[in-house]
């Protein structure tokens, strides 16, 4: 039985630092599905037209985010490795070449959603719902841009077992995001009454704010910043 014991013990002993470093990243996963799901939620209120309407420009932007995002999952790895093997001029270049290769990818992915706009007008769909899905289109897709950014400084500190940096900027977004969708769908205090495209607006500052957030953080921590000396590669390297 103790031996039993035992071997339970050494299976289960990583399983807390394996939460610690887990649940961050659970949570900042979901922060951002519930951005989409704050936008249903409240823009249903002013009618199914509307409520479609976003429905049907998030299946455009849905796809290009998850390419973003499932793109630049390879960053977290590289990192650990070089963190391993204590090679820190390593890791200062896989970040900035990261950080470049995501800024392209995502002007790449806004370009192609919205030079592909158009497409809404042969789906089918009500011309009301495409005239409202449009714009609402426009700015979300341009939020593309900060968000595959984001993932760059996301996956490098989750590299460095640091996860809560993008689930701190995340739930901060996701604030941002509810307090600037009441103010601007439904047109609060000073603010114009904007429906479906205000939604698409709350999005995009609200995903500007955690890039901004997560930048700010990873320069001001101690242990992290070292490793952020600029933004950019002095000089592109191609490892084959």
């Amino acid at each position: 039985m103790s031996k039993l014991l035992k071997g339970i013990s050494r299976y289960t002993r990583e399983f807390k630092y394996n939460l610690k470093l887990a649940y961050p990243v659970m949570i900042g996963m979901l922060g951002h599905t519930f951005v989409q799901f704050i936008d249903n939620v409240m823009v249903g209120q002013l009618g199914t037209a509307e409520l479609a309407a976003i429905s049907l420009g998030n299946s455009f932007v849905f796809i290009a985010m998850s390419i973003g995002i499932g793109f630049s999952q390879a960053i977290t790895p590289l990192i650990a490795e070089a963190d391993g093997a204590k090679k820190d001029n390593d890791i200062s270049r896989i970040f900035e070449h990261s950080f470049l290769i995501c800024l392209i990818l995502g002007i790449i992915l806004f370009t192609i959603v919205f030079l592909n706009r158009n497409l809404l007008y042969y789906m089918n769909q009500p011309i009301e719902v495409v005239e409202l899905a449009s714009p609402y289109l426009f700015w979300v897709s341009f939020s593309l841009i900060s968000i595959v950014t984001f993932q760059s400084f996301r996956q490098f500190a989750d590299g460095l077992s640091f996860t809560k940096a993008a689930m701190y900027s995340t739930l901060l977004g996701n604030v941002i995001n509810v307090i600037l969708n009441f103010l601007l769908i439904f047109g609060l205090w000073i603010f114009p009454k904007l429906g479906v495209e205000g939604a698409a607006i709350g999005t995009l500052i609200s995903r500007l704010c955690m890039l901004t957030f997560i930048v700010i953080y990873l320069k001001l921590h101690k242990r992290l910043s070292i490793y952020i000396k600029r933004f950019f590669p002095s000089k592109v390297q191609i490892q084959r």
